[in-house]
């Protein structure tokens, strides 16, 4: 029963986000009355002085590097791999949609589709809104088989939509009906069903015969692959104001990394969920109201022995994998997980900036401001949000909520093209096959090559 109370407070929670969006600072919808008796003098923004991103004065000069471009053939979870770092991929130089599919439900405030694309041995898979499960022929976008994941008595529920990832021949799918399921990746059929007791909104991540998933309570749970059958659990702090959204564990070295919605970051064993560490994304800010909501709704990357992390309250971390000693942190607050290539990290502020950092030492080499509104000379027509940013053939490619992407030199920060998109997307775009795969919120699947 606690999670059916749980879901009724959910449009609720997606109003106050959705509002979020048409101020100029989250302190506009907390702050106090706007009719008492103002103090004379010149105002400056304590949040804006805080949120500014200015390059590290010893960086000025330093040469990024990046590993050479490289294809892959799958993206088989969130993320990509299970431990989330992907580097550097491949695209043309000028891509243009090559097709155009319908995935089902689109996003909107009832219905939310949390599912990146998934692509495996020439096929894209998606999962909409409604739990609706889909796959495609990645050449041409022909549909190949439609599955639902709901059991009848829960068909009618609101908020279905779940998340998926893929391993061998076996597709895995989590729900808000609080279940986890494994499908045939060539039909469809569904294999098993086991429940869970809470909904379920993140992407599983599978590694090894193992998929760990996170509960809208912050509950760690990892799954046998080939039964469903339940291996262990990690409760975490829960929260009484939860997003819709969550995010995938990173997976690596027999190591499960999961960012919690209370701000917790904690490492469990694979094989017995065990704590090794954890440590609190919560940057302490008297005037920051958004430390009140939902900490971590990004993914933590993990690579070549450390976890990267963003919180949205404020700050990026970098810790070490196997003793969780925090190595540095900068003060940038996002909700997309950042991007790692080589030795330099790359993410998007809440801010509408991108950032790229030394992921050596955490020192800022670059900041570039990217457009906030839609109109910037009418802030009141709507703060835009842009999601990635991914890396392919020497371009950072971002999506935004005005139907554009954008591609960004990795070496400079400077917009170097745009692409005009069929909708916004909330979702990072994937990669595979030398294509990039986009799900627009209005439902439609489209590849650019």
């Amino acid at each position: 029963m606690n999670h059916l109370r749980r879901l009724a407070y959910l449009p609720l929670v997606l109003a106050v986000v959705a509002g979020l969006s048409g101020c100029e600072s989250i302190m506009d919808l907390f702050g106090g009355d706007s009719n008492k008796e103002k103090l004379p003098g010149t105002r400056i923004s304590v949040l804006a002085l805080e949120r500014e991103l200015r390059p590290s004065l010893d960086a000025s000069g330093a040469r990024i590097a990046l590993p050479r471009p490289e294809d892959t053939d799958s993206w088989p979870g969130a993320g990509g791999y299970s431990h989330h770092a992907m580097h550097h991929l491949v695209i043309s130089d000028a891509p243009k949609r090559a097709w155009t599919s319908a995935a089902g439900e689109g996003s909107g405030l009832r219905n939310r589709a949390f599912a990146e694309p998934i692509v495996s041995a020439g096929h894209v898979f998606t999962m909409d809104a409604e739990g609706i499960v889909q796959s495609f022929d990645t050449k041409n976008g022909k549909r190949i088989w439609r599955a639902k994941t709901a059991s009848k008595i829960d068909e009618d529920n609101a908020f279905l939509g779940g998340a998926i990832c893929i391993e061998g021949d076996r597709l895995f799918a989590t729900t808000g009906a609080a279940e986890v399921l494994a499908l045939d990746a060539a039909s469809g059929k569904v294999l098993w069903r086991v429940s869970v007791g809470v909904p379920v909104r993140s992407a599983p991540t599978i590694n090894a015969g193992r998929i760990f998933v996170v509960t809208v309570e912050n509950e760690v749970i990892a799954l046998a692959a080939d039964t469903g059958r339940k291996l262990w659990t990690y409760a975490g702090s829960t929260t009484p104001t939860i997003l819709l959204g969550g995010s995938a564990p990173a997976v690596d070295g027999g190591v499960v990394v999961a960012t919690l919605s209370s701000g917790e970051l904690v490492a469990l064993r694979t094989d017995n969920g065990v704590v090794l560490w954890n440590d609190s994304v919560v940057a302490v800010r008297r005037t920051e109201a958004a430390a009140s909501l939902p900490d971590l709704a990004a993914r933590a990357v993990i690579d070549k022995g450390r976890v990267y992390a963003v919180g949205q309250s404020g700050v990026l971390v970098a810790i070490d994998l196997r003793t969780g000693r925090r190595l540095w942190d900068v003060p940038v607050a996002g909700i997309y997980e950042p991007w790692i290539a080589g030795d330099f990290l790359f993410a998007i502020t809440l801010d509408s900036e991108i950032v790229c950092i030394d992921a050596r030492s955490g020192r800022i080499q670059w900041v570039t401001q990217l457009q906030r509104f839609k109109d910037d000379e009418d802030r009141k027509s709507g703060r835009l949000v842009w999601a990635g940013p991914a890396l392919a053939s020497d371009r950072l490619i971002v999506v935004g909520s005005n139907e554009e992407a954008l591609s960004i030199s990795p070496y400079t920060g400077t917009v170097t093209g745009r692409i005009e998109l069929r909708a916004s997307s909330s979702l990072s775009p994937v990669f595979a096959e030398g294509t990039m795969f986009l799900l627009g919120d209005d439902g439609q699947l489209s590849a650019y090559r």
